[in-house]
Formats: structure tokens, C-alpha cells, sequence
């Protein structure tokens, strides 16, 4: 296990969800060619990232959480109150948003105060922030302990399930009738958030270790949240669970194996 100082964590920890997040617009090229794709794959490409966040989750934020708190408070039963603790504000931070900031789901519409008085556009960019920035925390979190294998880990994970989902928010946007690159770009732009996420979970774990399994489990929180309130239940709308929960038991293997390869 690969130890880092507090400079190179926060570099690490920048670049790593700067990387993940870019592969946004990795997933949203096709749309630049014209390439269409079904709403079986889309439903399919969504479950996968799902099955990516759940076991990031458990495998590389609630258990090297609960690991973190218990070398702190020397008991295993703390340990696990402070990573239900964490758990709950994340999930509570994420549904706070949501009910807050005025966005747009793909299917369902507009929700949050003022909605109908911001331009469409302008929603979309409020949805996809609520959903990447709790992603961009994970990996900087993953990197505030020092433990680099385990931010590599997230990262990767992260940056897995970002491609099929910046190529489902592109797909998604050119169904709503904007252009290629208007598409491409807002897509892209849901990366771009992510690094801001990064830089936030990294300083403030970098700056109080005490902080750390808090900070884990609170972004292990906040993915669950979307999870289960955003990514499955449109990836159900259309008569793919099927598919889309093959995807997530493939997304969901793929990431575990990474994790214990790469700790």
C-alpha cells in the first residue's frame, strides 16, 4: 500500500477526479459522428454505472470507512454508528439539493423552487451538478486518507461509469432537440464538475484526518441517494429492467474486482 504526503494527496487527488470526470465527454463522442443508440443499451450503459457506484460505495468508502473510524475511536460498534452517521448526511445533503435547486429529470420534468422561471438549458446543468459532484467527492476522499490504491481504485471506478453516463446525457439532450456539440459540450460539462468535488473531499480530509471515515461515508451516502432516487428508476421507465439489471451486476463485479486488484 502506497502511502502519499498531505501535497502530492491533494495533487493526486485533483487530477484523479479532473481524469474521471473528463471521461463524460469520452462517452459523449458518438453523438459528435450521429451514432444512435437504443433505449435497451442507454437503460443497459445506465445499470452498469449504477453496479459501478454501488460497489464503490460499500468496497471503497463504507469499509475502509468503518476501518478508518475504528483505528480513531477503538471500537468497532463506534466505527459503525459513525458510518451510519455519514451514510445519513450524504444521502440527506443530496435530497436537500434536490429539493432546493431548481433542475430537470430526463423523464419526470422540472422540480425545485423557481423552475419554471429558468431557461431549460440552465436546468439541465443544476440536474447534472446535483448528480456528478457527489462522484467528484468520492475520489477525492478516496485519495484524503494518502492511500493511493484506493484512490486509483475509485477513480477508475468512477471514470468507468462516467462514460456511459455522459454518452446517456448527450443522447438524452439531442432527444430534447439541442445539436451535436451542444450536446457533446453539456455533456462534457458534467465532468468538469466533478474535479471541484474532488478538490473539496480531498482538502478538507487532508486537513483533519478525524474527518476521514466521516467524509468516506458521507460520499457513500450521497452516491447511494442518486442511485436509487435517479439511476434505477430511469433505468426502469422503459421496460429494460432486465437489461439494465444485467448491467448492474456486471458494473457492480467489475468495480469489486478492481478494488481488491488494485488495494
Amino acid at each position: 500500500m502506497m502511502i502519499l504526503d498531505a501535497s502530492n494527496t491533494i495533487l493526486f487527488g485533483a487530477l484523479a477526479s479532473l481524469v474521471a470526470g473528463m471521461m463524460t465527454a469520452v462517452g459523449a463522442v458518438p453523438v459528435l459522428f450521429g451514432r444512435e443508440i437504443s433505449r435497451a443499451w442507454r437503460d443497459t450503459l445506465l445499470g452498469f454505472a449504477a453496479g459501478v457506484m454501488i460497489s464503490a460505495s460499500f468496497f471503497s468508502l463504507i469499509l475502509p470507512g468503518i476501518d478508518a473510524a475504528e483505528l480513531q475511536h477503538g471500537s468497532r460498534s463506534a466505527a459503525a454508528l459513525v458510518a451510519a452517521g455519514g451514510i445519513a448526511l450524504g444521502a440527506l445533503a443530496v435530497a436537500a439539493l434536490n429539493e432546493w435547486v431548481p433542475h430537470e429529470h430526463f423523464i419526470s420534468g422540472r422540480e425545485g423552487a423557481e423552475a419554471q422561471a429558468l431557461a431549460r438549458i440552465w436546468l439541465f446543468v443544476l440536474a447534472i451538478t446535483i448528480h456528478n459532484f457527489p462522484e467528484g467527492l468520492a475520489v477525492g476522499v478516496g485519495f484524503g486518507g494518502g492511500n493511493i490504491a484506493n484512490g486509483i481504485s475509485l477513480a477508475t471506478g468512477i471514470g468507468l461509469q462516467n462514460a456511459p453516463e455522459g454518452l446517456a446525457v448527450a443522447v438524452a439532450l439531442r432527444g430534447q432537440g439541442y445539436g451535436r456539440w451542444p450536446s457533446f459540450l453539456v455533456a462534457m460539462a458534467t465532468g468538469l464538475v466533478e474535479p471541484l468535488g474532488g478538490l473539496l473531499g480531498v482538502l478538507a480530509v487532508t486537513a483533519s484526518v478525524a474527518l476521514l471515515p466521516w467524509g468516506l461515508c458521507f460520499a457513500a451516502g450521497a452516491m447511494l441517494y442518486i442511485i436509487s432516487h435517479e439511476i434505477i428508476p430511469e433505468t426502469h421507465r422503459h421496460g429494460h429492467q432486465n437489461r439494465a439489471t444485467t448491467g448492474l451486476i456486471a458494473g457492480l463485479i467489475l468495480m469489486m474486482v478492481l478494488d481488491v486488484a488494485l488495494a
